[in-house]
């Protein structure tokens, strides 16, 4: 049985890109063109490629927070966290975002694996214990996987089989 630090690796590791009951954001960006990732769903909303900056402005924060390192990304409100929707036309913005993805989870199971456990018990500035930020940044993680995916099926640049 793992450890704690252990088990949260494994629960990135299952956001990330190793499937289990549900699909890891690897997988849920996979193949995806800069139009698909651009595309706004009927009604409104983010669209993937907005998703995917936001999600990679928290794991960059999570690194920070980790490794206990000042700075990083600075917003005032979490909308500016999700960016513009994307130019359909700049496939190689869309390849940098999900490039940018690979490297910050590489970082994040990296500091996370460095941890030990009285720092799993650390308070945070927001009152809750770096163990309670871990917890709830890998939940945010695969929240957000799922809306993915639910756009590719809205989209349908989903595979019909899978």
């Amino acid at each position: 049985m793992p450890d704690r630090i252990g088990l949260l690796r494994l629960m990135h590791a299952f956001n990330w890109d190793r499937e289990g009951w549900y699909l890891p954001l690897a997988e849920a960006v996979k193949g995806l063109s800069a139009r698909e990732a651009a595309w706004q769903p009927p009604g409104g909303g983010n669209t993937i490629w907005q998703t995917l900056n936001h999600l990679n402005f928290y794991n960059e924060l999570m690194v920070n927070r980790i490794t206990n390192t000042p700075g990083g990304p600075a917003v005032e409100t979490n909308e500016e966290t999700f960016g513009a929707t994307g130019d359909p036309e700049d496939e190689e913005g869309w390849a940098a975002a999900v490039v940018r993805a690979h490297e910050l989870a590489e970082r994040v199971d990296a500091a996370v694996g460095k941890l030990t456990e009285a720092e799993l018990g650390r308070q945070l500035q927001n009152g809750g214990t770096m163990a309670e930020a871990l917890v709830s940044w890998l939940m945010h993680d695969a929240y957000h996987t799922g809306q993915i995916v639910l756009l590719r099926k809205l989209q349908g640049s989903w595979p019909a089989q899978r």
